[in-house]
C-alpha cells in the first residue's frame, strides 16, 4: 500500500523539492501552507507521516505536534531552521519522533523518513522465531541456527540476514541496506554492504559460489530466496 506523507511547509519552494523527492521514493504527498491546514489534514487525511516545519503562519509547529498529539500517534519529523537545542527538545517534548535543521541533505531526510514509518508497519520486526529452509533464527537471543546448529555471525551479519528473512522475496539495493540495516546516519560505501553478503554466504550457504538463499539481482542488489515466494 502506498504511503501518505504530509508537508506541512509554508515556503513553496522546500515543499516542491521534498513532494518531487517523496514521490520519487514511492510516497503518495500531499501538502500545507500553514499550521491551521497542516492540522486540519493531519486529523482528516490520516497520513502515515508528518513533515512538519516549526515556522509557520496561522499556528507554529509546536501548537500542530501538540493537538495531534491529542488525537494520533502518526510520526511526526519537524523541520526548523532553528538549531538551538532548546528548540529541539521542545519539538520533542511535544511529541515529535525526529528533528531535523535546515538545511538538510535530501538523502539524510529520506532516510528518517523511512526509519520513522518502519516503526508503524506490521509488528513482524518483533517475531521471536522466523524460519527459512533449514535455518532458524532465534530474535531475541541474536542467534541462528542450522539444522539446530549455531552459525557463529557478528552483529551487523545477523541484522542483515533477519532483514532478508523478515521480507523474503523482496529486492533492496545495497543504497537501501545501508540505510536500513546500517542505520540512516551511515554514509559508508555500498561495498560495505558486497563484503557482508559475502561473508554472510560464506557462513550459512553449501556453496558460497552458488548461493540458494542470498541472491545477487543483477544491476539492483540482494534479497532471500525462499521456496514459497
Amino acid at each position: 500500500m502506498q504511503r501518505l506523507v504530509l508537508i506541512v511547509e509554508d515556503e513553496k519552494p522546500i515543499v516542491d523539492i521534498l513532494k518531487y523527492n517523496l514521490e520519487r521514493e514511492g510516497y503518495k504527498v500531499i501538502f500545507a501552507l500553514d499550521g491551521e491546514e497542516g492540522l486540519n489534514l493531519a486529523l482528516t487525511k490520516a497520513p502515515d507521516l508528518i513533515l512538519l516545519d516549526v515556522m509557520l503562519p496561522r499556528m507554529d509547529g509546536y501548537d500542530v505536534c501538540r493537538r495531534i498529539r491529542e488525537k494520533s500517534n502518526v510520526p511526526i519529523l519537524m523541520l526548523t531552521a532553528r538549531g538551538e537545542e532548546l528548540d529541539k527538545v521542545l519539538g520533542l517534548e511535544m511529541g515529535a519522533d525526529d528533528y531535523i535543521t535546515k538545511p538538510f541533505g535530501v538523502r539524510e531526510l529520506m532516510a528518517r523518513v523511512k526509519a520513522n514509518l518502519r516503526r508503524t508497519e506490521p509488528n513482524v520486526e518483533n517475531a521471536s522465531v522466523i524460519r527459512f529452509g533449514e535455518f532458524c533464527i532465534l530474535c531475541e537471543r541474536y542467534e541462528i541456527t542450522k539444522d539446530g546448529q549455531t552459525v557463529d555471525l557478528t552483529l551487523r551479519e545477523f541484522e542483515l540476514i533477519k532483514f532478508l528473512a523478515q521480507r523474503p522475496g523482496k529486492i533492496f539495493t545495497r543504497e537501501n541496506l545501508l540505510e536500513e540495516v546500517w542505520g540512516y546516519e551511515y554514509y559508508g560505501d555500498v561495498r560495505t554492504v558486497d563484503v557482508t553478503v559475502r561473508r554472510l554466504r560464506e557462513k550459512i550457504e553449501d556453496d558460497p559460489a552458488e548461493p540458494k538463499y542470498i541472491m545477487t539481482k543483477r544491476g539492483v542488489g540482494y534479497y532471500l530466496k525462499v521456496d514459497n515466494v
